[in-house]
């Protein structure tokens, strides 16, 4: 913890002296921006943006060692080819030592609200997955569900068209997409599955790393803002999994998704809340389960909801928000066949923590978490976590 401590202070010390721009402290989810949408909106009217965010974490479970890690350092590059034509990256550095491209798409504004994209995007479900910026969200790690449920960060690539109705006060996105990678053969005349009970669809992400396509997927959003300081979101995401041509017509390589998500924040004065429930319903698991020996749930879902008050004035330019977070997860809530239901699948989390915003752009954290499931007899360590977020 000392160790911790210094390295704190040391990095603290540095960033001190840097300069910073506004970033996207949740309290107003109307005006609320991620890294993409920072530069599409034209960031200071040049032509190349750069820009970043990272973040470091101590996570000390009880009974444990504890770990440091940088969990991710991001390069984000924009270009401005003219008014209407926008290319936007983001290089991210995970664990010091894995490399992901994880947005590089071209916008085009065919109007002031309505623009087509094409490229590597992320897949509007939820909040996280699309604003993920260590500054725009509270805990040292992003929720649960953002991660077992919603496969976050989820990016695969696509074309679709993205903008608004004003007088409605309505945003929507909508895009094809490849999918998940279900199956592939192992080379030894086996199969190898990507999806499985613990964490769902998760290892089926394809990342745009020679992704496979077999059939495109389908994803929208709508986002209605109209009430004052209220936002809500309302997602789906639709298809069938990939798999590779030599065993695409086995019983059991693909199988269906139908993903819904509705996600609220709220802010008034000192006081934010949001919260967001998703349900993934999946099709054809006992023939996936029977030729992968796998344990994938036919049903995944998962919900949280979260409240924090800055304790600070409003007055001030710091922040320092105190909050608690609910949040349940199951990647078995339903099963198919002979796959009995795991409960320590059906999980649950308690996270009390404070962030403090020490300048817009930076923020320090620390929260202690609750662990539980609905095994019987089952132990889950609780874990406490600090880390620093820096986003310019």
């Amino acid at each position: 913890m000392k160790n911790f401590i210094r390295l704190s202070a040391l990095f603290l010390s540095t960033i001190a002296i840097s300069q910073t721009v506004p970033d996207s402290i949740p309290l107003n989810p109307h005006v609320q921006q991620n890294s993409a949408q920072r530069i599409l909106s034209g960031n200071f009217g040049k032509a190349v943006t750069l820009g970043g965010y990272g973040e470091m974490v101590y996570n000390q479970p009880e009974g444990d060692n504890g770990t440091l890690d940088v969990h991710r350092l991001v390069l984000l590059v924009g270009y401005k080819f003219d008014e209407k034509i926008q290319f936007v990256s983001e290089i991210e550095i995970e664990h010091v030592e894995e490399i992901y491209v994880e947005q590089a798409f071209v916008n085009y504004s065919i109007s002031n609200n309505v623009s087509l994209r094409g490229g590597l995007m992320l897949v509007p479900m939820g909040i996280i997955n699309e604003y993920h910026e260590p500054t725009t969200f509270n805990g040292t790690s992003r929720p649960a569900v953002d991660h077992d449920i919603v496969p976050t960060t989820w990016r695969e690539l696509g074309v679709g068209v993205t903008g608004r109705f004003p007088d409605l006060s309505l945003g929507y996105q909508a895009y094809v997409f490849n999918g998940f990678k279900s199956t592939t053969s192992d080379g030894e005349g086996g199969i190898k599955g990507y999806l499985k009970g613990k964490d769902g669809l998760r290892g089926g992400r394809q990342k745009g790393i020679e992704s496979t396509v077999d059939s495109p997927t389908f994803s929208a959003k709508l986002d209605y803002y109209g009430i004052p300081g209220l936002r809500f979101g309302l997602a789906g995401y639709f298809g069938k999994t990939q798999a590779d041509d030599d065993i695409e017509d086995l019983d059991g390589a693909n199988i269906g998704i139908s993903m819904v998500g509705f996600d609220v924040r709220y802010a008034f004065r000192k006081f934010t809340a949001r919260g967001e429930v998703v349900y993934a319903s999946l099709t054809d698991t006992e023939q996936y389960n029977a030729l992968t020996g796998k344990d994938l749930g036919s049903a995944l879902m998962g919900y949280y909801i979260e409240g924090a008050y800055n304790l600070l004035p409003l007055t001030a330019k710091q922040k320092l928000f105190a909050f608690a977070r609910y949040e349940q997860y199951d990647t078995h809530a339903s099963t198919e066949g002979s796959l009995v239901r795991n409960d320590a699948f059906n999980r649950q989390d308690v996270t009390l923590g404070l962030s403090y915003h020490i300048t817009n752009g930076v923020v320090v954290k620390g929260d202690y978490q609750i662990k539980d499931n609905a095994l019987a007899g089952s132990e889950v360590s609780n874990q406490l976590n600090f880390g620093i977020g820096v986003w310019f």
